[in-house]
């Protein structure tokens, strides 16, 4: 098969991400038990289906049963940053009681999206560091797939302002890398359900 002729979604494997041939792909998924992966047709299809999520892409195919409601006890985390970039903190509330379990920040000089991914990766060490087992419910496709992909890809220069914020994020890639987990993350349908419970109201 040439080359760029399919492209393969690994949810589930050694390195999740898109790949362009079916060598890459089955590099990552050989020997995984449980791997997860499927060939699109095109990049924008691949992309899109990752980004989604495994859970997600299949009850959009039909084969898992479409979320009508949110699952009560979960936890589900949040962003706000004033600018962009501008001061950033993030929190965790619980779907059901809303109660607030963290809130970090606020940093001088952030992306909201980075906070979207620290937010992530803050609830499911939480969850995982108590033996909790409960969906993680965000509302950014890209935290999603930065946390999938253990890497936050951000420009955020590093400077002054910056830099203990990026040295968060170093410590968050790194702990994702050395603490292998099942967290069941899951996108917020926010045009279903309103805003995410961890919302800071700020709109």
């Amino acid at each position: 098969m040439a080359k760029g002729t399919k492209w393969y979604v690994v949810w589930q494997g050694r390195e999740p991400g898109v790949y362009d041939s079916w060598d890459e792909c089955q590099a990552q998924i050989q020997g995984i038990s449980g791997a997860k992966y499927k060939a699109f047709p095109t990049q924008t299809a691949a992309l899109r289906a990752y980004e989604d999520g495994y859970e997600q892409y299949r009850r959009q195919q039909g084969t898992l049963p479409s979320e009508d409601k949110p699952i009560l006890r979960s936890l589900s985390v949040d962003a706000a940053c004033s600018g962009n970039p501008g001061v950033m903190e993030y929190r965790g509330v619980l779907v059901e009681t809303k109660r607030e379990v963290f809130r970090v920040g606020p940093f001088p000089k952030g992306t909201n999206n980075i906070g979207e991914f620290l937010a992530l990766v803050h609830g499911i060490s939480l969850l995982k560091k108590h033996n909790i087992t409960m969906p993680i419910y965000s509302d950014s496709v890209t935290g999603i797939a930065w946390v999938r992909n253990k890497r936050c890809k951000t420009l955020l220069p590093r400077e002054a302002e910056t830099e203990a914020l990026l040295d968060l994020v170093a410590r968050a890639e790194a702990w994702l890398r050395d603490n292998p987990h099942e967290a069941d993350i899951r996108k917020w349908n926010t045009e279903a359900w309103g805003e995410i419970p961890a919302d800071f109201g700020r709109k």
